[in-house]
């Protein structure tokens, strides 16, 4: 058995509840377990951005919530990878972690299938007016459910505005549901790719004048901050959905809601938000046409543990000195100073 050096991981303070143990039931800790030289271990206080004092004794961090920026890499001489526990990658500094010669990961391809089937939970809710029957029920008004009649999805258009995993997982998920083909909005998708999947690449114009169902799924960035604004929901068809899973600051909030208080689409999903977390009841709680979730619509418990599993693989990987899988930096491989820390610390 070759002796390995340590190799400590450390988790972000949002992991943990105040007494210590865990919040969550299963993140994928089995993975580790026949790993001696791995050590799991939290960080000690919550803070974000991340401090580089948290960091400078740890070869690898998963984080959840905090930020990581080029102050956080500060003290990075023993750290060589910053996994999210998750996909979305904005509040982690790439460019940073490629100077400090530390890779960045995420766990691409764990949370498709828990987004793409809260999208369609969040669907069929919408269509089917669920809250508000729910209520007519609570509040004893059986006589007025004439008035709540819903739609179903078949023969209707869903629109994905980025076809990666989560987008894809979304297609074949509504595959069988009797709706027209797909269209979608994704710059950088192949059109070999469209064609294998089934669906119609077109531009965001198109997608939103079109689609009955718009599913935001692409990452943030310069790009796509601020890209569903005024001009761009009056393109909406007034029988439409906007559900939005991504990231709230693709959606110009302000924009949606006056939307909505207009009637210019049928209604929203919206999981994420421009400012979270959220302390006090959202404007949005006023229409009826809208559910909300506080940035967790996806979450199951398979979920998280196909996260955790994916995430902690590719740190053991990296410890075993083989490439991991979700790499952001790519080129961080290519650099002396990464090579030799990589070598110093797991060879």
């Amino acid at each position: 058995m070759i002796d390995r050096p340590r190799f400590r991981i450390a988790l972000t303070h949002d992991f943990y509840l105040d007494d210590g143990r865990c919040r969550y039931e299963n993140i994928g800790l089995e993975i580790v377990q026949k790993y001696d030289h791995i050590d799991i271990t939290p960080l000690d206080n919550y803070k974000s951005p991340i401090g580089s004092d948290q960091l400078c004794d740890i070869q690898g961090v998963i984080v959840m919530a905090p930020a990581v920026t080029t102050q956080s890499l500060n003290a990075s001489d023993n750290l060589l990878a910053v996994g999210r526990f998750g996909v979305g990658f904005d509040q982690v500094d790439i460019e940073a972690c490629t100077a400090a010669d530390v890779v960045a990961l995420n766990t691409s391809g764990a949370v498709d299938r828990s987004v793409a089937e809260a999208t369609v939970t969040w669907m069929l809710a919408l269509t089917h007016h669920v809250r508000s029957k729910d209520a007519l029920v609570r509040e004893g008004k059986w006589d007025e459910r004439i008035h709540h009649m819903g739609t179903e999805l078949r023969d209707r258009t869903l629109g994905v505005v980025g076809l990666g995993g989560i987008g894809s997982a979304l297609v074949r998920l509504l595959d069988g549901f009797g709706m027209n083909s797909p269209i979608v909005c994704d710059p950088y998708c192949e059109p070999e790719r469209a064609v294998k999947l089934g669906v119609k690449l077109v531009d965001l114009d198109e997608l939103l004048s079109e689609a009955d169902f718009v599913s935001l799924n692409c990452p943030l960035n310069d790009e796509t901050t601020g890209m569903i604004g005024a001009r761009q929901l009056q393109l909406m068809k007034p029988t439409a959905y906007l559900i939005n899973t991504a990231r709230g600051a693709i959606v110009d909030e302000d924009a949606l809601y006056e939307t909505l208080q207009t009637g210019g689409i049928a209604g929203a999903g919206i999981d994420c938000f421009p400012d979270e977390p959220l302390t006090q009841p959202h404007r949005f709680r006023q229409f009826e046409n809208v559910l909300l979730a506080p940035h967790s619509i996806a979450w199951t418990w398979e979920l998280f543990s196909t996260i955790g599993r994916t995430a902690f693989q590719s740190m053991i990987d990296l410890s075993l000195h083989n490439e991991p899988h979700g790499v952001l930096n790519r080129d961080v491989f290519q650099r002396p100073g990464f090579q030799q820390k990589w070598a110093r610390l797991c060879l």
